[in-house]
């Protein structure tokens, strides 16, 4: 199926990755930026777990800058030997920073909830600047592993699985991607779980004190914020890792030779977004990192209603000058007073 192309095929396809990758690298470079001014300039979230935020946030971005180069891997190219893995390795190392970067974010908060009163003492807490050079680190020698473990051929033209031999790809989706996924999926579903039974004890408490009362509005707050934390777990899984595992596991699997080559450009630009994605969602869901900007459009809101006061109160004083009490406030339709 795969080596009948046409031209025709060819530039269908290099449209398809244009249209769906920029806009998607679009979005997430303008929300990370977003984000990372948000919290910049907020002084109230400056302390580790919000470094930790920005180390992910900082990645994110640049994953989301290497987004659209992605898809066009899966072309050969004549590029020479140090060009070629360049192109290759630096999008790799990007995607594994951004994923060691939000595994650590996802173990700061965990350590934070499940460890409320020691979590001070805890590494992660005290030595952040240690854990997010570790990840950016550790990314980086993962992600050079291939220009020593390679199948380099310079007679044939530069492309993906030259670069990337099968036991490197199985050994960082199957070793490290997808463990990682579900343990941070593992530490939500727990986080979410001692959330619940606080809210049960708090439950208990008010219906102990207030054993004829109807739900307060307390109650209601705490039950919206155990839905929305839900909601939001459940869409970054369905909506964010389910498309980037089903992309990790077509890029390696053979299946790949057997997908047709327009759905798996499809697959690759959604299932990266859809991945990269996941720091916009986590960033837009806490109040405190979008609070800055909150207050900037209510303070611009509030002068601009402010100055259409001041101009209506500059023109209203002319109805108290002398003699203004004289003629009416209204005038017939030939402008004279009446």
């Amino acid at each position: 199926m795969g080596n009948s192309f046409t031209l025709e095929d060819m530039v269908t396809q290099q449209l398809l990755i244009v249209w769906l990758s920029w806009p998607l690298a679009a979005l997430i470079i303008l929300a990370n930026i977003f984000t990372i001014l948000g919290i910049l300039f907020n002084r109230k979230l400056h302390g580790a777990t919000s470094w930790f935020f920005l180390s992910l946030l900082f990645s994110d971005l640049l994953a989301g800058i290497a987004l659209p180069h992605i898809p066009w891997l899966s072309f050969e190219t004549t590029w020479d030997y140090h060009l070629c893995f360049f192109m290759y390795v630096t999008p790799n190392f990007l995607f594994l920073s951004f994923s060691a970067n939000l595994l650590v974010v996802h173990y700061a908060k965990y350590v934070c909830i499940i460890y409320p009163l020691r979590y001070h003492t805890f590494w992660v807490h005290r030595w952040a600047v240690l854990y997010i050079c570790l990840a950016w680190a550790a990314s980086l020698i993962f992600a050079c592993l291939p220009l020593t473990w390679n199948e380099w051929d310079p007679n044939k033209n530069c492309s993906f699985h030259l670069v990337f031999p099968k036991p490197y790809l199985y050994l960082e989706t199957y070793g490290f991607l997808i463990p990682a996924i579900f343990a941070m999926a593992y530490m939500c579903i727990r986080m979410l779980w001692v959330a619940q039974k606080h809210l049960r004890n708090i439950t208990k408490l008010f219906h102990s004190v207030n054993q004829s009362q109807a739900p307060t509005e307390l109650q209601h707050q705490l039950e919206l914020r155990k839905a929305k934390g839900v909601a939001i777990v459940s869409l970054i899984f369905l909506v964010c890792w389910v498309p980037y595992i089903a992309c990790l596991n077509i890029s390696v699997l053979p299946v790949s030779h057997k997908v047709n080559p327009l759905v798996l450009k499809i697959v690759i630009c959604l299932g990266t977004g859809s991945g990269a994605a996941v720091p916009i969602i986590l960033s837009l869901s806490n109040h405190q990192y979008t609070q800055f900007w909150r207050d900037m459009t209510t303070k611009v809101w509030a002068t601009c209603f402010q100055g259409q006061g001041c101009e209506q109160r500059q023109v209203r004083p002319e109805a108290n000058l002398p003699g203004a009490n004289l003629y009416p406030l209204e005038a017939d339709p030939n402008g004279v007073p009446g």
